[in-house]
Formats: C-alpha cells, sequence, structure tokens
C-alpha cells in the first residue's frame, strides 16, 4: 500500500444502524439471560450437530460464554473497522478508489458483525430454553454468510 495515504472511513447512516442492531441485540440478550436465569434448566445444550441436534448437554453457566465470545468478537470487529488500512482488501487500493473500496469493505464489516451477533443471541436464546437448533439453521446461516461476502467481493471488484 505504498504511495496511499492513510483514510479514516467516515460513518454512515448503514454503520450506524448496524451498530445500534448489535448492541441492542448485545444488551438484549444479557438481559434476556439475567430475567429468565432461574428458569433455564440447569443441564442445556452445549453443542449442536449438522442437522441442528443436541449432541453434547452441558450446565447452563456454559450459556455465559456465548455471550462472552459474541462481545469479544463484536469489539475485535470494531477495532478492526477503525484501521482500514491493515485490511486485506483483495485489490489494488490507490489514491483515487479508496473511499470506495474501504467503504464497502466497512459494510461488510458491519454486516458479518451484525450477522455474527445474531448468530450468537439466537444460539444463546436457543440453548436457554434446552431445545434442538431447526434443520434449516446451518444452510440459512451459510447462505447469509457467504452470499453476504459474495455481494461485497462482487462489488469491490468493480470499484475502479
Amino acid at each position: 500500500m505504498r504511495g496511499v495515504s492513510w483514510l479514516k472511513v467516515k460513518k454512515n447512516k448503514y454503520d450506524i444502524a448496524m451498530e445500534i442492531v448489535c448492541l441492542i441485540l448485545l444488551f438484549g440478550v444479557l438481559i434476556y439471560l439475567l430475567i429468565n436465569w432461574n428458569n433455564i434448566p440447569d443441564q442445556i445444550p452445549g453443542h449442536y450437530n449438522a442437522m441442528g441436534e443436541v449432541d453434547r448437554m452441558g450446565s447452563k453457566k456454559e450459556l455465559l460464554v456465548l455471550p462472552v465470545i459474541s462481545w469479544l468478537m463484536y469489539l475485535g470487529m470494531t477495532i478492526i473497522g477503525h484501521f482500514p488500512q491493515v485490511w486485506n482488501t483483495g485489490v489494488k487500493v490507490t489514491e483515487e478508489n479508496k473511499e470506495g473500496v474501504y467503504r464497502i469493505l466497512k459494510n461488510m464489516l458491519n454486516t458479518l458483525k451484525l450477522i455474527m451477533v445474531a448468530v450468537f443471541v439466537y444460539l444463546t436464546v436457543n440453548s436457554s430454553q434446552a431445545i434442538s437448533l431447526s434443520v434449516w439453521f446451518l444452510p440459512v446461516f451459510l447462505i447469509v454468510m457467504f452470499g453476504s461476502l459474495i455481494y461485497f467481493i462482487i462489488k469491490l471488484v468493480k470499484v475502479k
């Protein structure tokens, strides 16, 4: 990236909306667990197989791991979002295209962050109810995740 000056990607409405939704989900699942803790069974699903069936049971204390992981991933992705110059863009970044490239990548990062948070919230709530996942969970998750990646990669490649 020699020759390309650093750029701070300014927040836009999409960034703000993604942050608000992520934070609502992150705080919401904590409040949900706090309110419902006494009603959560002592044994909850600790792991699911590809069909969404429970293949390991665990203590309800394990539910606390999911929000911790989701907060750590959220914070990590948020910090990374402030340093677009260190991102591996997959395209040549020039003075002329850097704003467009970084905006697309920031939108991709925020979208993936929301998907990740939503999945962890869903898993936490689902596990707290001690039920199997829908057989559609994994295919839908993969389609949404890779569909988003493909969409943003196509946009990125089109930036000149």
